[in-house]
């Protein structure tokens, strides 16, 4: 079992892939020799060669519409859109071409692709080039949609979602790129929907997604440390498929269920959360549902700015802390 970075971590799941099923191939902006905006896909081009790691020009419709074809012709090619906030300039081809047409062709079209992007805020590149999007992905029906928060998820689900014959969606979240962790070796697939208890607890559940896992297990244990409180943590890894029982079965447990998203609030993935539990687990709960979020503002560039906008550990132990308290 080696150690890697998040962002070594990237290329090691599609590395992994390439090397099972010569149908994979890699496409984007500066993904070949350049090793990737992010440094996410070194040494694929040497190892792989220019037929199979592909640098384009600098057009995300070009690049998801080559891939589009790509996906329908026979090949199951990974595409990176260097930042997530660019899914918008390719939304048409997204939402109403890849979403779709398997469903359209009552299956006769397979569409095995998987779109990467780096996701979210944390590294001070501003309104444009911050947005958690996981949300508008997940509203979109056709679409499959991952957030990993270790490298051994990184790896898991990046090869389930190449193996996939649908459309995934792999956002990798910038604020986790120089974190490290244990990762398998040989066959390691995580499979798609299926949520991770990563702190177990008796008192309270949150509910958390990519950058926000260790953010919510750090306020966990300080929860504990400094207030008693014993905070369980899952970490959704998926948001489609949803693992509902996974939450369900952990609010039957604890009677009182917090989301920590990294996203704005309105609409966020965190209100399906609040739909599923109050619909299907309403009996359970002992207090209301809180949800701990960003604004609904344009992430700001400014590093207080933008460190005063995302749930912070700080942000989440008060929270939790107070409403437990109130409800005492």
């Amino acid at each position: 079992m080696a150690e890697l970075t998040y962002r070594a971590a990237v290329a090691e799941g599609i590395a992994r892939e390439m090397a099972r099923d010569p149908s994979v191939v890699l496409i984007g902006e500066d993904v070949g020799s350049a090793g990737g905006a992010f440094k996410l896909t070194e040494g694929l081009f040497d190892r792989f060669g220019p037929r199979r790691v592909v640098d384009t020009p600098i057009s995300e419709q070009a690049i998801v519409g080559a891939a589009m074809g790509a996906a329908m012709t026979g090949l199951r090619p990974v595409a990176e859109l260097m930042f997530s906030d660019f899914f918008a300039v390719t939304w048409d081809m997204v939402v109403n071409q890849i979403a779709k047409s398997r469903y359209m062709t009552d299956g006769q079209v397979r569409i095995p692709l998987v779109i990467r992007t780096a996701n979210g805020g944390g590294l001070r590149f501003g309104a444009q080039h911050s947005q958690a999007v996981e949300s508008w992905l997940m509203a979109i029906p056709g679409l499959k949609v991952v957030a990993p928060s270790t490298p051994a998820d990184v790896v898991g689900l990046m090869v389930a979602a190449i193996r996939d014959d649908d459309p995934v969606i792999v956002c990798e979240s910038k604020a986790l790129f120089a974190t490290k962790g244990e990762v398998p070796d040989g066959e390691h697939v995580v499979p798609l929907g299926q949520a991770a208890v990563v702190r177990p607890g008796s008192d309270c559940t949150l509910v958390a997604l990519a950058s926000m896992v260790p953010r919510a297990v750090a306020a966990a244990e300080r929860l504990h440390a400094d207030h008693g409180i014993d905070a369980e943590v899952i970490d959704l890894r998926s948001l489609i498929p949803l693992d509902a029982q996974a939450i369900l079965a952990s609010v039957a447990k604890t009677s009182r269920l917090f989301t920590v998203e990294e996203n704005p609030r309105v609409l966020g993935w965190g209100a399906e959360i609040v739909s599923l539990v109050a619909d299907e687990g309403f009996w359970s709960l002992d207090a209301p549902i809180v949800r701990i979020t960003s604004p609904h503002i344009p992430l700001p560039s400014a590093a207080v700015l933008e460190d005063a906008a995302l749930p912070s550990v700080d942000r989440i132990v008060d929270t939790v802390r107070t409403k437990l308290e109130a409800a005492r």
